[in-house]
């Protein structure tokens, strides 16, 4: 194993706003094009060339659904590498073109959401792949003074565009890098996590996202208003999911509809699972992910497993670092999130030394690339880690902390006959995600502090001493819950959580008055819907009052619990409403009505013969 400290210097608060200014005009000439795709469908295509930079150039492809105003032929964009903090990219020269998808904001066609990739396809057909494919093959017929490489990256949606452009590729593709792209919206990424809808965040992203539209337009996208910041207020008003069409998307988002028509995993989620897809990928791939991305962490981390697996002979790298969803690009430096303080400056880090050298080297030749298998920050002792593997199974040994009387949580197993810690779970009266007034989901519950949670009665907090020495996780956290509940289903959530000692110094500067004396930092939580314990296809009741095992995948981590820090676990059935409510009854959630929606008593069990615990991957000294 090959694993080093990259640095270390102190921490300083993240800065959110405009990075150094650079004139693009100045700098660049811009082009805005209809490109024609196999089946005479035209995509809008902006191509910025440098006004002075002599040579043939690569191109930098970004496609999104998301719009890449603005539009007009005098009209540029602030910045155009991935970054709006830094400007290497533009520095260097590139030719940076920027699409619009099929059927959003200018481009010709219709637009589906996650469009499932086609490996059949024939004469005109097409699916994202192949509108990469006929992109590049135009633009390297038609863009003067290119150098015959092409490199793509996008974050989020356009993470997956650029996966989809990665299958089945251009021959011209030197380089791609998927950032916080999802692989399965059913199983872990945008819209669900192991079978429980993710209402706030689906909702928020298809009315802003995903409405019909008329034609080719430079407005394609719409805020919803819900006419309140209190998220939770607003779904909890909302009632069954089947009011939101009727009272607010009144026919304008088909595809929420389409969605309350596919409550379980059938074959309209598995086609647009594009893990099965990726084979053969050749050419070098960063792929890139958070830790706190409350979006797309799942999918990241299973495209990096497939394209390892699938893909014997490859040259891809996982980078990971303390980020929410694209900060490594979006924040200034990343030294902080929320409350929690990091340091390195890792998003700077990232930028300078991993993502630009990266393309510099693939797409022009140019410099020294000497990046590991894996690279990823260590929370808790703030450094990055190299890794030949990840994650590094090697180098750990699996430990488990059991669930015991009075909340403790312990290496021993427990001995008891029969016992095991109750709780009510309501559907009026469901955990919230987070303690912050907000409609969006935010960026920063990932993280939070959870004593808001732990105060609770329908939340179940089990802790640890204080640690006597530090304790690092590296890889995959499962929690294996002996459940049980009064109803026929039900969702149980698990959340694994840093807690800092009493003498824990304030942050500084400290506006918001934060105490970090016992804060307790979510790391990571995970929900299952226990109908899909068997399946995730054929949903089955839970039995009442019969104890039955959940293992839930908190997926994974790389975090050192320091000295004089507790590890704790917090077990609830409602985490809202970041996941919609279970009525707690064997039923369609998405038809469900009021009357399904009943309170059921849980039960975790702590026995020996049901021994609840979290299996922790712990890094060997």
């Amino acid at each position: 194993m090959k694993c080093a400290l990259i640095f270390l210097i102190s921490a300083t608060g993240v800065v959110y706003g405009a990075g150094p200014a650079y004139d693009v005009k100045a700098h660049y000439r811009k082009s805005e094009l209809m490109v024609p795709m196999r089946d005479g469908v035209k995509l809008h295509t902006s191509v910025y060339a440098p006004r002075s930079i002599a040579g043939k150039l690569p191109f930098l492809l970004f496609r999104t659904p998301y719009g890449t105003g603005p539009y007009g032929p005098d009209a540029y964009r602030a910045n155009l590498g991935p970054s709006p903090h830094s400007f290497e990219f533009e520095t260097e020269g590139f030719l940076f073109v920027f699409q619009d998808v099929r059927g959003k904001f200018k481009s010709e066609g219709e637009f589906t959401v996650m469009r499932p990739h086609n490996p059949g396809k024939r004469g005109k057909a097409t699916d994202e792949s192949s509108d990469t494919f006929d992109t590049i093959d135009w633009l390297l017929k038609n863009v003067p003074d290119n150098n015959g490489r092409v490199g793509q990256i996008g974050t989020s949606y356009p993470g997956f565009q650029t996966v989809m452009g990665m299958i089945d590729a251009h021959p011209a593709l030197k380089a791609s890098s998927p950032q916080a792209s999802p692989s399965d919206m059913f199983l872990g990424d945008d819209f669900h996590h192991n079978g429980a809808f993710r209402l706030s965040y689906t909702f928020s992203w298809l009315s802003r996202s995903a409405r019909t539209r008329t034609g080719p337009n430079d407005k394609d996208s719409v805020q919803f208003d819900p006419g309140t910041p209190d998220g939770y207020r607003f779904f909890l008003e909302l009632g069954p999911l089947s009011n939101a069409n009727k009272r607010h998307f009144l026919g304008q988002v088909p595809v929420w509809n389409e969605y309350m028509e596919h409550p379980d995993y059938d074959d309209f989620w598995k086609r647009q699972n594009m893990l099965p897809h990726l084979k053969k990928i050749t050419h070098p791939v960063l792929n890139v992910a958070g830790w706190f991305d409350a979006e797309d962490f799942y999918g990241p981390m299973t495209i990096y497993e497939q394209i390892e697996k699938e893909n014997p002979v490859n040259r891809s790298t996982l980078v990971v670092g303390p980020f929410s969803h694209g900060g490594w690009n979006s924040h200034i430096d990343g030294n902080s999130l929320g409350n929690i303080q990091f340091a390195g400056a890792p998003a700077v880090y990232f930028r300078e030394k991993v993502q630009f050298p990266f393309f510099l080297y693939h797409l022009k030749d140019k410099g020294k690339l000497d990046l590991p298998e894996a690279l990823v920050y260590e929370s808790g002792s703030n450094v990055w880690k190299s890794y030949d593997r990840w994650p590094p199974r090697n180098k750990t040994k699996d430990r488990s902390l059991y669930f015991r009387a009075g909340g403790r949580l312990s290496l021993t197993p427990p001995d008891d006959a029969e016992a095991f810690d109750t709780y009510v779970s309501d559907p009026a009266k469901p955990v919230p995600a987070t303690a912050e007034i907000r409609f969006g989901q935010g960026h920063l519950w990932m993280l939070e502090d959870q004593r808001f949670a732990a105060q609770r009665p329908d939340v179940l907090t089990y802790e640890t001493d204080e640690l006597t020495e530090d304790m690092t996780i590296s890889g995959q956290l499962i929690t294996k819950l002996y459940t049980s509940t009064s109803g026929t289903d039900s969702d149980f959530a698990a959340k694994l959580i840093d807690v800092y000692p009493g003498t824990a110094p304030d942050n500084t500067p400290n506006p918001a008055g934060v105490r970090m004396g016992h804060f307790q930092m979510l790391l990571s939580g995970e929900v299952f819907r226990a109908k899909y314990r068997n399946s995730f296809s054929r949903p089955e009741p839970m039995i009442p009052d019969a104890p039955t095992l959940l293992e839930i995948d908190l997926r994974d981590k790389n975090h050192a619990f320091l000295k004089g820090h507790r590890v704790m676990v917090q077990v609830q059935s409602t985490w809202f409403p970041v996941i919609d409510r279970n009525p707690q009854t064997f039923v369609n959630i998405y038809n469900a009505t009021e009357s399904d929606y009943k309170p059921a008593t849980q039960r975790i069990h702590r026995s020996k013969a049901r021994p609840s615990h979290v299996v922790l991957p712990v890094l060997e000294k």
